[in-house]
């Protein structure tokens, strides 16, 4: 079967299973098995696949519409410009979180060649490395450490950091949020914890609370747990004046934001589509 043939029989498929996006799923998966770009797919219709390729895309194809998301097939996923590895022991990189990298830099201003000089950040949870890794690229001058609890989404994390050539610019430690830093040693603290609650677990896609890390998108019964035991750890090793930004959701937000009353300048971003999606709070300067 050729290219284009092959390509609509499995947007048909994806369609029939209502999987969303079926033509971009398709696309993907596609060009993960011939390893190949878009513009190959499209420029040669006519190119038939070989027995092996089309078994591998039957296989792609199966395991996308038993839910598996396309990121933990095809290994990988786009944030802030860059490839990383994903597997099932991370949390997939969601455009939103680019919002978190957006305000740190914001909050540093500056030319990019200077940026970050030294300042010294940690991103808590870091699962796949994305966030810790966008801030090393783009703050050559910081000192960045990044920490996770769970020892396979550290070597993930890991693996990103040396694809990147970065593995030199971040320090990895395997830790419970913050636990065994001193007080007084960041100037920022930067996390996408988990935030969800256990109540609102019918209102998350079902290939989520299926197939991604449960601990790094629930956070107990109110969505907030994690997050009670991050602010105040944040406040302990924060210098003075030091930055906490974090991920919330909407659901959240206004509680996070009484969690911070001892916090000054206390401050809710919105994403592009109105949802309070960053919180930021300076530690008191005395």
């Amino acid at each position: 079967m050729n290219l284009k043939d092959t390509l609509n029989s499995a947007i048909h498929q994806l369609t029939a299973a209502q999987v969303g996006s079926p033509r971009l799923n398709a696309e993907i998966l596609l060009m993960f098995v011939l390893n190949c770009d878009r513009a190959y797919v499209y420029a040669h219709p006519e190119r038939e696949l070989t027995e092996a390729e089309q078994a591998r895309y039957a296989e792609a194809l199966a395991q996308r519409t038993r839910g598996i998301p396309a990121q933990y097939i095809t290994g990988h996923q786009e944030f802030w410009g860059m490839d990383f590895i994903v597997s099932p022991a991370v949390l997939i990189p969601r455009p939103e979180t680019e919002h978190v990298v957006e305000t740190v830099l914001s909050k540093i201003g500056g030319e990019a060649s200077s940026r970050g000089a030294a300042l010294k950040m940690v991103d808590v949870g870091t699962g796949s490395g994305c966030i810790a890794l966008a801030l090393a690229k783009e703050l050559p001058g910081a000192e960045i450490f990044a920490t996770e609890i769970s020892a396979e989404a550290l070597a993930v994390a890991r693996a990103n950091a040396a694809r990147h050539q970065l593995e030199h610019r971040v320090r990895f430690h395997q830790t419970d949020l913050l636990d065994g830093f001193p007080a007084g040693a960041f100037d920022f603290v930067v996390s996408n914890p988990p935030y969800v609650g256990e109540s609102e677990e019918d209102q998350v896609q079902l290939e989520v609370r299926r197939f991604e890390p449960r601990d790094a998108v629930f956070a107990g019964p109110s969505g907030r747990e994690v997050i009670e035991r991050l602010i105040p750890q944040a406040m302990s090793v924060l210098k003075p004046g030091g930055l906490l930004v974090i991920e919330v959701s909407g659901t959240i937000a206004t509680g996070v934001v009484k969690l911070l009353s001892d916090w000054n300048e206390v401050e809710l971003i919105k994403d592009l589509q109105g949802i309070p999606r960053v919180a930021i709070a300076r530690k008191p300067s005395q």
